[in-house]
């Protein structure tokens, strides 16, 4: 049987240097890749949108909700949030590559289909982190930019995941809102960093291609109190 061969399709450097993402094509099927590494396969999207699907469950209180994700990618989690959030919802994606984004709407428009056109969502070609700056500014903060805490496609991202980015993300989510972590694998350590943050935390294993198995992945679904006052630490690195 002849094996249909992955095509290159296009290569962006990431901003800051920090590696090459390769985007790949096999028939129907979409690859982006860093080095030898699948960041994400159009295949496999389950536990993308269960992103979306599980924050969305814990903030559907909220009036006119606002929620950023942060990195495009090939859309799953996105295509997830607008198919559930409200027509007064908001949604902010930051992605900081702009050939991602280009991608997007190039030779991966079909695997996003009218998604980009929605006239809730705006797209930031900028680091996620750069769009925590404020106060109670979201209800959900979704974050799928790396592999998990311990599994950064970038360097400059683990500020991110310490204490100190922990609770300026806490000062972002207006009360009762909620942060999301996508990661390949758990991290003890990382749970315990979002409950000295000062989130209540939870955990749950999702599977890579949803109700059809797949690979297990792992959701924190942090939320914030309306108690929470996040205070400074002396170890902003810990």
């Amino acid at each position: 049987m002849a094996v249909n061969p992955w095509q290159l399709l296009d290569t962006a450097t990431v901003p800051g240097g920090e590696g090459t993402l390769r985007l790949m094509r096999r028939g129907s099927e979409f690859s982006i890749m860093a080095g030898s590494t699948s960041l994400m396969n159009s295949r496999m999207s389950g536990s993308e949108e269960a992103l979306a699907s599980l924050a969305w469950e814990r903030i559907s209180g909220q009036k006119h909700p606002h929620m950023l994700i942060g990195g495009l990618g090939m859309g799953f989690t996105l295509r997830a949030a607008l198919a559930i959030l409200p027509a007064e919802a908001r949604v902010t994606v930051a992605e900081l590559v702009p050939a991602v984004v280009a991608w997007a709407r190039g030779p991966m428009a079909e695997v996003f289909g009218a998604g980009l056109t929605d006239p809730r969502l705006t797209i930031r070609e900028a680091d996620v982190g750069a769009l925590l700056n404020g106060e109670k500014l979201y209800d959900a903060i979704l974050l799928d930019v790396d592999n998990g805490p311990e599994g950064l496609t970038r360097d400059a991202n683990d500020k991110l995941y310490t204490v100190a980015g922990l609770r300026r993300t806490l000062r972002a989510l207006r009360d009762g809102g909620m942060l999301a972590v996508w990661s390949s694998h758990t991290s003890a350590p990382f749970t315990k960093r979002l409950a000295t943050a000062g989130f209540d935390v939870e955990e749950a294993r999702v599977r890579a291609r949803g109700a059809r198995g797949g690979e297990r992945h792992h959701i924190w679904l942090a939320t914030k109190s309306a108690k929470a006052a996040p205070r400074p630490t002396k170890n902003p690195t810990s």
